[in-house]
């Protein structure tokens, strides 16, 4: 047995290091392996661990392997940190809106370092969650070091050769590296080097219009940093309804958030502490000028060095290749997660890492196309979408005749009161018999309300059944009670009216 070796989160103070101890431990002894396991993991963020410690806890032999954190992206990079990153700049943001309640303040001083040293302090907090000294009491053997298949039934780790009957890849993704002239020379930030950060920037530029840049722009203009978005495509979140995005583009617009959109960026610069980023909008090269760079557009899969060939596991620049049943090109290995999905969010790993571990280990027949998957971008408003889009990309492929139903949050009481009036409510249903297909929620709580209308497609229900669903009142929420209300009213036809208009006055 040896002790693994030290990993470094910075800055180096007594939050991250607590972080280390949990999800890496310094002179953490890998464990002497013998026999076989039942299932070797390789990769513990939340894919990993799920698949990891259901199979541990049921019983079988399991290893699992992580190289760097335990807890992945979502602990680490991803979810925790930047949520309680949004926190802060809400919390910000409070400040200028309540004047519209009548309450005069200002803000004194907004003191950065210590944004974020609350960050890495609650991200340490919840660490324990994904330790290795928990798993290891879920009764998993606990290898820290790099993993490589050596043949169809083993793996090594740490000089350790280690035996399996089944084996989950679940290694996850990382930010990708964009063919940008001089960017690299220039030097920028990533979800894995910007929660590091102990100073404001004055400026920032962020590459990508999607969920991950629009969540951090808006925080990091709402702490003070003068940000600029730079997007390919004509507007923000492409995956996304179009009316969802023209109100975040219309809020980030009011929060005097500059935005390059159908921009083509074709190179970086940069002298001393000046950084640039030159990009063309069809009437020639514009510089725009910034202090820090973040680059917050695709994903880069986790495959480099298991030696898949060696295994025969298929994959391909996404990613590995699975099937239905999360089954890669080897049927001894199964794939769960970042690495194997194009829903590269937590939620989805956790599900997909269930479904990994029913079939590997107990000749399950579970299909990762029967889950339901929603996602949520969350800015201020956020944007919630489940199902079918409004864009009919979804429609066309399953040639659906959709019927839509739309509400505004303006005419929702607990949003007027509340002062959040923005966005809206979409649900869109099969036209013959009124089956919920897909919704889009814009709004300061979609996030929490999305909920219902997953479990709405769960259970192929149809929107006027959601009118029968009693919410207290007054709530955002109300409003899916209310666009079941709409549907109904929808059905209710002329004749129908004359005929009971007919049958009151015989009442009468």
């Amino acid at each position: 047995m040896s002790a693994t070796l030290p990993v470094e989160v910075l800055p180096q103070d007594e939050f991250n290091q607590r972080l280390v101890e949990n999800a890496h431990p310094p002179g953490w002894v890998n464990p002497k392996p013998s026999g076989r396991y039942n299932l070797v993991v390789i990769g513990a963020g939340t894919a990993g661990l799920v698949s990891a410690a259901g199979a541990a806890l049921l019983g079988a032999r399991v290893a699992l392997i992580e190289r760097h954190l335990m807890g992945g992206d979502c602990l680490n990079y991803g979810c925790v940190p930047s949520k309680a990153f949004i926190r802060a700049a809400r919390a910000a943001y409070a400040v200028p809106e309540a004047r519209e309640f009548g309450i005069e303040t200002r803000i004194e001083q907004i003191r950065f370092a210590e944004t974020m040293r609350r960050l890495r302090r609650v991200r340490a907090e919840i660490s324990p969650h994904d330790s290795a000294e928990r798993f290891r009491g879920f009764g998993a053997d606990i290898f820290l070091g790099h993993a490589r298949f050596l043949s169809g039934n083993s793996v090594e780790v740490a000089g350790e050769r280690l035996y399996f009957s089944k084996a989950i890849i679940a290694t996850g993704a990382r930010a990708a590296m964009l063919p940008i002239p001089g960017l690299e020379a220039v030097g920028f930030l990533t979800n894995e080097t910007v929660f590091s950060l102990t100073e404001l920037p004055k400026r920032l530029i962020v590459i990508g219009g999607g969920p991950i840049g629009c969540e951090l722009a808006q925080s990091f203009s709402r702490l003070g940093t003068k940000v600029s978005i730079l997007e390919q495509e004509s507007r923000l979140l492409p995956r996304d309804d179009a009316d969802a995005a023209s109100i975040l583009k219309a809020q980030f617009e009011s929060e005097g958030i500059s935005m390059f959109l159908g921009a083509t960026i074709r190179r970086a610069e940069g002298s001393g502490q000046e950084k640039a980023v030159f990009v063309d909008r069809g009437n020639g090269e514009e510089r725009i000028g910034t202090d820090e760079i973040l680059v917050a557009a695709g994903r880069a899969p986790n495959i480099e060095g298991l030696d898949l060939q060696a295994v025969g596991v298929a994959f391909d620049k996404k990613g590995i290749i699975v099937d239905d049943r999360l089954r890669t090109s080897n049927p001894n290995i199964y794939s769960a997660g970042d690495i194997s999905s194009r829903f590269q969010f937590t939620h989805a790993a956790e599900a997909l890492g269930r479904i990994a571990l029913q079939n590997a280990m107990f000749f399950g027949r579970k299909r990762a196309s029967d889950l339901v998957i929603p996602w949520c971008t969350y800015t201020d408003p956020e944007v919630a979408h489940v199902g079918v889009d409004g864009n009919g990309n979804g429609a066309q492929r399953r040639r659906l005749a959709l019927e839509t139903f739309t509400l505004p949050f303006a005419g929702n009481d607990r949003a007027v009161l509340d002062g959040e009036t923005q966005g809206f409510a979409r649900v869109h249903t099969r036209k013959s018999d009124g089956t919920v297909l897909g919704a889009t929620l814009v709004g300061r709580h979609a996030g929490e309300s999305i909920g219902e209308l997953v479990l709405a497609i769960q259970r192929k229900l149809k929107l006027r059944d959601l009118a029968g669903v009693i919410h207290p009142y007054p709530t955002q929420a109300e409003i899916i009670k209310r666009l079941g209300d709409l549907s109904m009213r929808s059905r209710f036809k002329p004749w129908m009216k004359n005929a009971l208009v007919r049958f009151f006055q015989w009442r009468r």
